[in-house]
C-alpha cells in the first residue's frame, strides 16, 4: 500500500515552522509500516529548506520515506501533480482528526485483510467502544447517530 503521511501535527507536534516535540509512536510505527512492506510518502507543506529539514528529521530517526511531496523521487513538482498517488493519507487534518498511533496501525493491518466496513475496522484496531475509557471520537458517535438513526 502507498501511505502518504503529514508530518506538522502527524509526526511532531503542530509548531511549524519549527520542527515540534515527536508524537507517541509515530515514527516506530512508519518503521513497522516499512517492515510490513509498504511504500510511505511525506505529504507535507514544507517546502524547500523546511521540507528538508523535516526529512532529516525523520532520517535521523531511522525513517526513510520513498519521496517527499512527490510520488517518486525522480519526480519533477514543476510539471506534475501536487496531488500524490496514494492509497491512505494519514494527517492530524482528517475528519475527525489523528487516531492513536496504535489504532492507524491496526487499521492498516484489517484493510490489508480485506476488511471494508468501518466498524470492523475500527473494532479491530481496538477502537471498541465497550473497552475504551476515552472520550468517544468522531467516528464512533457518527456512527452511533446512524445505528439509531438520530441524524
Amino acid at each position: 500500500m502507498i501511505i502518504a503521511v503529514d508530518f506538522d501535527g502527524t509526526i511532531v507536534e503542530h509548531e511549524y515552522p519549527k520542527i515540534g516535540k515527536p508524537i507517541a509512536f509515530a515514527i516506530e510505527t512508519l518503521l513497522q509500516l516499512q517492515k510490513d512492506g509498504h511504500t510511505l510518502l511525506m505529504w507535507s507543506v514544507r517546502e524547500g529548506k523546511m521540507l528538508q529539514e523535516a526529512v532529516d528529521y525523520c532520517e535521523s530517526k531511522g525513517l526513510k520515506f520513498f519521496a517527499a511531496n512527490k510520488n517518486y523521487p525522480e519526480e519533477d513538482p514543476a510539471t506534475a501533480s501536487r496531488k500524490l498517488n496514494a492509497d491512505l493519507f494519514i494527517d492530524d487534518r482528517n475528519l475527525g482528526g489523528l487516531p492513536d498511533w496504535g489504532v492507524i496501525y491496526h487499521a492498516i493491518k484489517a484493510l490489508e485483510r480485506g476488511e471494508t466496513s468501518f466498524e470492523n475496522i475500527m473494532m479491530a484496531s481496538g477502537e471498541n467502544q465497550r473497552i475504551r475509557r476515552r472520550k468517544k471520537n468522531f467516528f464512533i458517535r457518527l456512527g452511533e447517530m446512524f445505528e439509531n438513526n438520530k441524524y
